[in-house]
């Protein structure tokens, strides 16, 4: 749970050895450079040249017990090893302020120990997932490495033996408690959300039960957003992990990433919240059945609810409340938006190499189904996958023999039941080129009781000759070659939705949603320019 700004249970008697301390850092540290210090609610950074030193405050919390120099050094150690795992170039060591016989204060001298601090290396706050998401948004490259990243993050945090249910319960129990107390600030929705969140946590108790026995249950970051991830060596990489207290820490993992999947979406950055979901899904959970999908609309909900708890906290004590206090209502808007998601729905694309299936899967993904949008299953990268070969390898001749191609498409189909069977959305890329492959594709929304969209995509053969050569390393194997004979094949009849790509991307992406719309309520129409590829 995020409470980065909970106020003090009750005020602290200042520590007249840690104000030496404070002084002592901001004056450098006998670093030979000048410090620049930064504040927390429950601890004070000072940036030194490279170095970065971190000292908790003497606080006392509801939640956190920072009142004694050896409570500090545990939390400081704790810290440490959590975010050593997955940022070593970041965090290096606990070291002590110490006093000498004279007063003197040194880091890490030969004195009686005073204070602690970490100790970290130092990296420029434009490196921050949070600044670059400012400047410039999160674009598809980026947005996949974020999902992969995650997935790395969790398949090496360490299984905890905790309920799913018993957490959620709690989180519920206590946001339940202090919404009673901010009707003033958030208005009659805030009650309305804590029955709704706790009927759909009910309804959700098997699922919840199931990810718990498959190990999902992990010591996760606890407050993965966009301010606690940053580029290192152009890889984004988790920092800053919840280390006050364990149960808080521990959660499912789907939750742990609906909060960086919440914080894009609030952002307007809904399109990078999908590229982020589908990248972690296909390293995370390559067997789609226990996803935990039905457990999104919750998770992002109770994500969006912690937030605006913080922030009408948070207005309580800085300057500025009513603008604070504005987007805590928006974010309680959109936690009981994610309560009410829409029926799932299979949209399927079809067509030729070269015409486009990817690049107008992608672009469309976010605005389909239940937020951050439709599950994107792709049969390149599904094929690849059945072989144990990297997505950029081409394969042989062998690769697309017969009974490789009715795997992969046997997949595909089982893969997107997966999905609409937990209420999630899926949008499948494949070439779908006989009438067979269409038809049973229709099938799997037949199966699974959803609406079903086939957009057949085409374009001319020198359009998909230009597009092909054009094309960067790619998980499609396409070449002009295979172009040309495609061109005369014949795939019978198509009964699905011909649109012609040979527009630009924006173009085709504003005709599909007008055609999707009747199915979907209502689309956004603000992809921005760019060519289909």
């Amino acid at each position: 749970m995020d409470r980065t700004q909970d106020r003090p249970s009750r005020d602290s008697p200042p520590d007249d050895a840690q104000a030496d301390v404070v002084r002592f850092l901001q004056g450098g540290a006998g670093l030979g450079a000048e410090a620049r210090r930064i504040d927390t609610h429950g601890a004070m950074v000072f940036l030194i040249g490279d170095v970065a030193l971190k000292m908790k405050r003497a606080v006392e919390y509801d939640y956190m017990d920072l009142s004694t120099v050896e409570k500090r050094r545990t939390l400081l150690m704790r810290e440490l090893a959590l975010n050593r795992r997955a940022a070593p170039s970041i965090y290096r060591d606990v070291v002590p302020v110490t006093r000498s016989r004279d007063g003197t204060l040194a880091l890490n001298g030969g004195g009686r120990a005073v204070e602690w601090v970490l100790r970290m290396a130092r990296f420029p706050a434009e490196a921050e997932l949070s600044r670059i998401a400012a400047a410039r948004g999160i674009d598809d490259a980026l947005a996949n490495d974020m999902g992969r990243a995650v997935a790395r993050y969790h398949a090496a945090a360490p299984v905890i033996s905790l309920d799913a249910v018993g957490l959620m319960r709690d989180i519920l129990d206590e946001l339940g408690r202090v919404f009673a107390e901010m009707g003033d600030a958030l208005g009659p929705g805030a009650l309305d959300w804590v029955a709704r969140a706790r009927r759909a946590c009910a309804d959700q108790r098997a699922v919840l039960r199931e990810r718990t026995r498959q190990g999902s249950v992990r010591r996760c970051h606890g407050d993965l957003h966009l301010r606690n991830l940053v580029l290192i060596d152009d890889v984004p990489t988790p920092f800053d992990a919840l280390e006050f207290d364990e149960r808080l820490g521990t959660c499912d993992t789907l939750y742990d990433l609906a909060f960086l999947l919440m914080d894009l979406d609030h952002r307007g950055l809904g399109h990078a919240a999908n590229r982020v979901l589908n990248a972690y899904l296909m390293d995370a959970a390559p067997d789609l059945s226990g996803a935990g999908l039905s457990l999104l609309p919750l998770y992002l909900s109770v994500r969006a609810a912690i937030r605006a708890m913080v922030e009408v906290q948070t207005a309580a004590l800085a300057e500025g409340g009513a603008t604070l206090r504005r987007e805590a209502r928006g974010h309680l808007g959109h936690a009981l938006g994610y309560l009410d998601p829409p029926d799932p729905i299979l949209v399927a694309f079809g067509g030729l190499s070269g015409t486009g299936k990817t690049t107008i899967a992608a672009a469309l993904a976010d605005r389909i189904g239940a937020a951050p949008g439709a599950i994107h299953i792709r049969s390149d990268i599904l094929r690849k996958a059945l072989l144990h070969r990297p997505i950029l390898k081409p394969l042989g001749p062998e690769g697309y023999a017969a009974d490789i191609t009715g795997r992969t498409y046997d997949t595909l189909r089982m893969r997107a039941g997966q999905v609409l069977a937990q209420g999630h959305s899926v949008i499948l890329d494949a070439m779908h080129a006989t009438p067979d492959a269409r038809h049973d594709a229709e099938g799997v929304a037949r199966s699974a009781g959803c609406a079903f969209v086939g957009i057949w995509l085409d374009a001319g053969t020198q359009t998909r000759l230009d597009r092909i050569a054009a094309r960067p390393p790619d998980a499609s194997d396409a070449d002009a070659e295979l172009v040309r004979r495609q061109a005369e094949a014949d795939p019978g009849p198509i009964s699905w939705h011909r649109i012609d790509t040979r527009l630009p991307l924006d173009a085709v992406v504003d005709e599909i949603s007008l055609l999707l719309a009747p199915r979907l309520g209502g689309l956004p129409t603000d992809q921005g320019a760019a060519h289909v590829g």
